[in-house]
């Protein structure tokens, strides 16, 4: 059974950090390009931040660059994203996603939300 389990959100002030993990199964995480995307109230779900198989090539919404790194652990099956620098507008449902051609997987997501 395939599984995406988030992680890690939470309450937070502005220019705080939190840091998502995203546990996979049922599935070889090693194989999938993973991304985490976020869906704030009223708004469309939206891509973050990406990650391919190796590890070795990322890319990031503009709004998130220089202060989210996503990164992952083959070996734990475990995606993340370190999010420093938060900001109120970074307040979303954060959703972390698998793919491998036309195979795709998502997670239930993780809530996150800065706030004074």
């Amino acid at each position: 059974q395939v599984q995406l389990v988030e992680s890690g959100g939470g309450l937070v002030q502005p220019g705080g950090s939190l840091k998502l993990s995203c546990a996979a199964s049922g599935f070889s995480f090693s194989s999938y390009t993973m991304s985490w995307y976020r869906q704030a109230p009223g708004k469309e779900r939206e891509l973050v931040a990406t990650i391919i198989s190796g590890g070795g090539i990322t890319n990031y919404v503009d709004s998130v660059k220089g202060r989210f790194t996503i990164a992952r652990d083959n070996a734990k099956n475990t995606l993340y994203l370190q999010m420093n620098s938060l900001k109120p507008e970074d307040t979303a449902v954060y959703y972390c996603k698998a793919r491998l051609m036309y195979q795709s997987y998502w997670g239930q997501g993780t809530q996150v939300t800065v706030s004074s």
